[in-house]
């Protein structure tokens, strides 16, 4: 701290009052000014760059620190300390991210049923309106299912034509001077075989399909009676 030399006044020249009264003020002034520089160079908080200190526990409860995250860590939730060793975040673990993931999935279903319900609201004044739309999707696959069962049947007797006539062919005619199966007679066998086996996929889709809609159509009846509050 600087040091303030006094000016002699001697009694022959007194300062005026209006000298005096500035020096003082100035005195004051600097005495201020050096104040606030030593509170400037007061301690401050940590800065971000000081996190560096890392802290798990383990399942006994044994803490281990580390400047970088130490290997018993692993798996575990770690405390990110400053050096004044107070915890500034904290980075979680295998164990509590499939508690944030499986909270997240709940909080998730939980705002589609809300969703859910506000919809089912809205499109729906009774029970009726549910129960026709329902006989119309399903009406609807069944119609589809009909005539997927059609061109099974159709493919099932041309099939069975086709492996009627293969019968006067080699190698399934057990005559010697039976004549080679015809390129295009194969091919038709191959093709009918193909459609057979999509048709029939479509037809278990589509009842399938025809189930999940019934099902589905059941919950929405069961939940807007509910929401209605209808016996």
């Amino acid at each position: 701290m600087p040091v303030m030399r006094a000016v002699p006044v001697t009694a022959s020249s007194p300062a005026p009052a209006r000298v005096r009264l500035g020096v003082a003020v100035a005195l004051l002034l600097v005495a201020c000014a050096l104040a606030a520089g030593v509170a400037d160079a007061g301690p401050s908080g940590p800065a971000i760059g000081d996190e560096h200190i890392y802290r798990c526990k383990s399942a006994s409860g044994h803490s281990f620190f580390g400047q970088n995250i130490p290997p018993e860590c692993m798996g575990a939730d770690v405390e990110v300390l400053d050096q004044t060793g107070r915890v500034v975040r904290m980075i979680p673990g295998a164990k509590s991210l499939e508690q944030l993931t499986a909270q997240k999935a709940a909080d998730d279903a939980k705002a589609a049923a809300a969703q859910r319900d506000r919809t089912l609201l809205a499109t729906y004044l009774t029970v009726s309106d549910i129960e026709r739309l329902r006989d119309q999707r399903i009406d609807l696959l069944e119609q589809q299912n009909v005539v997927t069962r059609q061109y099974i049947a159709n493919l099932r007797a041309r099939e069975a034509r086709l492996m009627e006539s293969v019968q006067r062919f080699r190698p399934y005619s057990p005559k010697p001077d039976a004549p080679p199966l015809p390129e295009q007679i194969a091919s038709e066998i191959v093709n009918t075989v193909k459609g057979l086996q999509v048709y029939e996929q479509e037809l278990t889709k589509n009842t399938t399909e025809r189930e999940r809609v019934a099902q589905e159509f059941a919950a929405d009846i069961s939940r807007f009676k509910e929401l209605k509050g209808i016996k």
